[in-house]
């Protein structure tokens, strides 16, 4: 068993592109030695909510979800206590990646590549074979050859073919690059697909069959992944143990926080929320899409981005969630939303059919979901009031991902005041009305000093 005052153990699994298939790597990787009785932790680099409650699921925590870790978005400390906190009982340590193996938020900021010279881990590359041959020998080459200080411990092919597209794949390298170990051909099977929407994969919370999947994604690992050369190949990441002190992203809204958490309300960083935890706030659950006021005595209330526009009309008639927000400002309990809980705060929002639904009326807010834009990238927020999550000028990193565009703001004081990763200035954002506050941005940690 891994100690955390000696280092984690672990690897990186990492891909060529998006939809290489390192996710069903990663979980069909948990669900086997989960099955197998090793105990085995979940990473996601990245700013990414979906993946890890597949990864929860997967190794049968399925209420919790696993943590990310963003070179670009934590400060080092918080990516130390996030691996500290997940190993804690963990033999080893999966750490799947964001998009490409070198793609961050700049080219030389918060990819997978970063957190693989941080940690030390050893990357394993998963490659969409589909549409190649001995091609695909030469992309692990350019991957293994773009950065000096970045070297692939080992590569995975992903949908091949038949056993004549597999000996040539395995001749290619061999002659090539003997070097890299080839961990496992996987064949094209459809049954192994996880289908996407607007923001990413279907969310696990959405599957019927999600246990069927697991099954049939560990049983395709062991029959086509050498695991036994795979866990060889883990190596120990030698982090300093770290405090509780340090396990605090961002700044408790309350000492009883009210969390909104259903399939409309899903993303929230289980990393928030137990730095939340560890600073002795208490959090409670509650689901709007069930007609649920947010509980009486919390002095907080968090309402996080999700799909609240793929059920905007059971939320405006959800009374009693409507009225307990309502009720909630009126006597001072702090409301803060995110993304899509920033939409529900506000007056109104259009569907993709264009018929407007009404909302909390908290903000002065319209938003719409009928004429799509997407808003995408990293950002630092420096805050323009005083707010639970900080002092004016007060620095919070964080990232927007949605495809809603708003039809009316203000008036009213702005939130932040924004620039994305490059510096470039977006201008202020969000909204705060006395003990009312909210933006598009998803925060993850505070800035480093």
């Amino acid at each position: 068993m891994t100690d955390a005052k000696n280092g984690q153990k672990g690897i990186i699994i990492a891909a060529t592109s998006s939809g290489s298939g390192k996710t069903v790597l990663t979980l069909g990787l948990l669900a086997h030695l989960s099955r197998e009785g090793v105990n085995v932790a979940p990473l996601k680099v990245g700013p990414d909510y979906i993946d890890p409650s597949f990864h929860a699921h997967a190794v049968g925590r399925a209420d919790e979800g696993s943590f990310n870790i963003d070179p670009w978005a934590m400060r080092p400390e918080t990516i130390s206590a996030a691996a500290n906190s997940a190993c804690q009982d963990a033999e080893l340590i999966i750490c799947e990646g964001v998009m490409g193996l070198f793609d961050g938020a700049t080219l030389d900021s918060g990819s997978t590549a970063d957190v693989a010279q941080l940690t030390g881990w050893p990357i394993i590359l998963v490659v969409d074979v589909s549409r190649q041959g001995a091609s695909a020998a030469a992309v692990v080459n350019g991957f293994n050859s773009f950065r000096k200080k970045t070297k692939l411990a080992g590569v995975v092919f992903n949908k091949v073919g038949s056993e004549r597209h597999e000996a040539v794949l395995r001749s290619a390298m061999k002659e090539t690059m003997p070097e890299i170990p080839v961990l496992g051909m996987i064949p094209n099977d459809n049954n192994l697909e996880l289908h996407s929407r607007h923001l990413g994969l279907i969310q696990a919370i959405e599957h019927s069959q999600l246990d069927a999947f697991m099954v049939r994604a560990a049983r395709a690992i062991d029959y086509h992944v050498d695991v036994k050369a795979l866990l060889d190949i883990a190596s120990v990441w030698n982090n300093d143990e770290v405090s509780s002190e340090n396990f605090a992203p961002l700044r408790p809204l309350g000492q009883k926080i009210a969390v909104a958490r259903d399939e409309a309300f899903t993303f929230s960083y289980p990393l928030v929320l137990e730095g939340w935890r560890t600073q002795g706030a208490e959090i409670e659950f509650f689901s709007p899409l069930d007609d649920a006021a947010p509980p009486a005595d919390a002095d907080a209330i968090y309402l996080p981005g999700g799909y609240p526009e793929l059920h905007v009309w059971r939320l405006s008639s959800a009374d009693r969630f409507m009225q307990g927000l309502r009720e909630a400002a009126t006597r001072g309990s702090i409301i803060y939303g995110e993304c899509g809980g920033y939409m529900v705060l506000g007056r109104g929002m259009i569907d993709a059919d264009g018929t407007t639904h009404a909302m909390a009326g908290l903000l002065q807010l319209g938003t719409s979901f009928e004429k799509r834009k997407l808003s995408l990238g990293y950002r630092r927020a420096t805050l323009c009031a005083e707010t639970p999550l900080g002092k004016v000028r007060g620095v919070l990193r964080g990232h927007e991902f949605h495809y809603a565009t708003i039809t009316s703001e203000g008036p009213g004081n702005a939130l932040f005041d924004v620039e994305n990763a490059d510096g470039t200035k977006l201008g202020k954002i969000g909204q705060v009305s006395g003990n009312v506050f909210g933006s598009f941005i998803h925060l993850i940690d505070r800035e480093a000093k």
